[in-house]
């Protein structure tokens, strides 16, 4: 990525923004979203903006480029670009600055992408609109612009649709046509949030490579300490719409004033130095390591000697034992047949690892590695195609009746959208009281007297009974889940992405309530996710896949320690700030 530390070399800055305040007009009167912001961008230079959601942050950048939702509106302050203040602008002159001089790159690309409309079709028109390109040579341009964000086979994916691409595939088309313009700024709001770690690391470097080529300045809005720390030479924190720090990247991660960016960098997993914190959500063991865990089919040579069978299996010199299980899991393979194709899909494939009671078993990989179809088997939402998953002994593909019932009751789900896993016409009471009722379990007295327990469990205010999940934050809202997943009072948890879609701050408070619940209730929890840091937080042992197999597994330490497998470095090497000295 380019930088620039020496700004007063470059002359006046790029952007120059100056006391900006931004109003929203709602039906319960106006909305302060951002008061007096500063702040400037050379050009060739990237700013980072960092903050939880609604710290202002997406707000300011939107200002910038005059996209703010139609009762939003700048209420006083300057933004200067190139010279020109951009504030009461005509919308005909924002027009030609957009795309031409200003390019942005949205956080969803499924959303921001037309899906009815070819890729090629998309930056066609970017290129056109702006004069770039004629009719007869935007083709070329086209397939060039796709090339240039590293997208291989560029001329047939011009012809693809969105949905025809992966995730990191849509963000590249999405910066393609940010950077069609070859613009003077551009603007990424969360570019990567969604990706993982090695996706997310190919698309930042290829967006590094094509700004210092172009000598773009980049304003990139994130939550991610870590990145910005890695990608940007400048950083702003913010917080409930005012700047509440900012500087050298290395300098405020290092040496964070404002209390508030002291506890954004505390709560960060993805900064190297808190990862290695001593106060870990886990139970610690002594002595853990790789020589303490064998898998079938993954057997070390840390020990002379591994106990046959299913699971992780302690060791102790030459005479083993294997732990208590709560699950364990046996060669499971599931096979997706594809209409139209002679070759099925093999998802999962011949894995086997066991959970220990009380622990948690992480599963580590990227998107199409099959980590949640082996949850979903492991909630018999799935039917293994082979192998076997059992349940405190007992083979969960057979059950049936009573005791499906009882297994049902005995593991629960916490997935990754608290949103869309809520039911939005519900009450909180309601959605949490459902499995209770659905069960039967004891009179409604005793079920509401359940409820009001486990919203103190979650560490929600009882007068949240009455309220609807869009009235929630999605920190609340994902504690909603976990309070509806402890309504049972089940032994195992199976956690799918259960933070990855949330801040740092609000991620940190729902490690940390998994951490004391499973303390006080000794929950065992097999946890899915592709961000590695957090993993690290949390997790007893970890279970790394790739394509469907499981590639390595030991406990945490010794996976973040001493990782074996090329894959794991790779995937480790890939975090966000993994590299950073930084002192916390």
């Amino acid at each position: 990525m380019a930088r620039n530390n020496d700004r007063s070399a470059t002359g006046a800055p790029l952007l120059q923004v100056r006391d900006v305040a931004v109003e929203f007009r709602t039906i319960e009167g106006p909305v302060h979203a951002v008061e007096g912001v500063d702040l400037d961008l050379a050009a060739g230079e990237t700013l980072a903006i960092v903050g939880e959601s609604g710290s202002g942050k997406s707000t300011t950048a939107m200002a910038v480029i005059g996209l703010l939702p139609g009762n939003g509106r700048v209420t006083r302050g300057s933004i200067l670009f190139e010279g020109e203040n951009l504030v009461g602008a005509p919308e005909s002159v924002m027009r030609t600055i957009r795309g031409r001089s200003i390019g942005l790159v949205p956080q969803d690309p499924m959303s921001n992408l037309n899906p009815v409309a070819k890729i090629g079709t998309q930056i066609a028109e970017t290129l056109l609109a702006h004069g770039l390109a004629t009719r007869r040579d935007v083709d070329r341009r086209v397939v060039e612009t796709l090339a240039a964000a590293g997208l291989p086979d560029a001329e047939e994916r011009a012809k693809q649709y969105p949905h025809e691409f992966s995730g990191g595939m849509r963000q590249r088309a999405l910066i393609a046509i940010g950077l069609a313009c070859n613009p003077r700024l551009l603007i990424a709001d969360e570019p990567t949030s969604a990706l993982d770690v090695t996706v997310q690391k190919t698309i930042l470097d290829q967006l590094g490579r094509m700004t210092s080529e172009l000598g773009t300045a980049v304003m990139l809005i994130t939550h991610d300490l870590g990145l910005a720390a890695e990608r940007a030479s400048r950083v702003v924190v913010m917080n409930r719409g005012r700047i509440v720090e900012q500087g050298p990247a290395g300098q405020i991660l290092e040496d964070p004033q404002h209390p508030y960016t002291q506890a954004l960098v505390k709560a960060a997993p993805s900064v190297a130095a808190v990862r290695l914190r001593p106060e870990v959500f886990r139970k610690t063991r002594p002595g853990a390591g790789r020589a303490d865990v064998a898998l079938p089919g993954h057997p070390t040579d840390a020990a002379p000697a591994v106990v046959s069978g299913p699971g992780l299996s302690a060791r102790s010199g030459g005479q083993t034992a294997a732990p208590d299980h709560i699950v364990e899991v046996e060669g499971l393979t599931k096979v997706f047949p594809i209409r139209g194709q002679k070759e099925d899909f093999v998802a999962v494939k011949d894995v086997s690892f066991a959970i220990p009671r009380g622990e948690t078993v992480a599963i580590v990989g990227e998107s199409g590695s099959g980590k949640t179809t082996t949850a979903r088997m492991m909630l018999k939402v799935y039917q293994p195609t082979s192998g076997a998953i059992r349940f405190d002994g007992r083979d969960v593909a057979s059950l049936k009746g009573r005791e499906l019932r009882e297994f049902r009751q005995r593991v629960q789900p916490i997935f990754q959208d608290p949103y869309s896993s809520l039911n939005p016409m519900f009450s909180i009471e309601r959605i949490i009281s459902e499995p209770l009722d659905f069960y039967k379990r004891g009179s409604s007295k005793d079920r509401a007297a359940r409820v009001r327990q486990l919203l103190d469990d979650v560490a929600l205010p009882q007068t949240m009974l009455r309220r609807y999940p869009s009235e929630l934050s999605g920190g609340q809202r994902q504690r909603v889940a976990i309070a509806r997943a402890l309504a049972l009072s089940p032994d195992l948890i199976v956690c799918d992405e259960p933070v990855s879609a949330l801040d740092v701050l609000v991620q940190d408070q729902i490690l940390r309530l998994l951490g004391d619940l499973q303390r006080e209730y000794g929950l065992s929890y097999l946890f899915i996710s592709h961000d590695l840091a957090v993993v690290r937080l949390i997790s007893d042992y970890v279970c790394v896949m790739k394509d469907g197999r499981l590639v390595e597994a030991a406990s945490s330490e010794e996976i973040f320690t001493n990782p074996r497998d090329p894959y794991t470095r790779r995937l480790l090497a890939s975090i966000p700030g993994n590299e950073l000295d930084i002192a916390v």
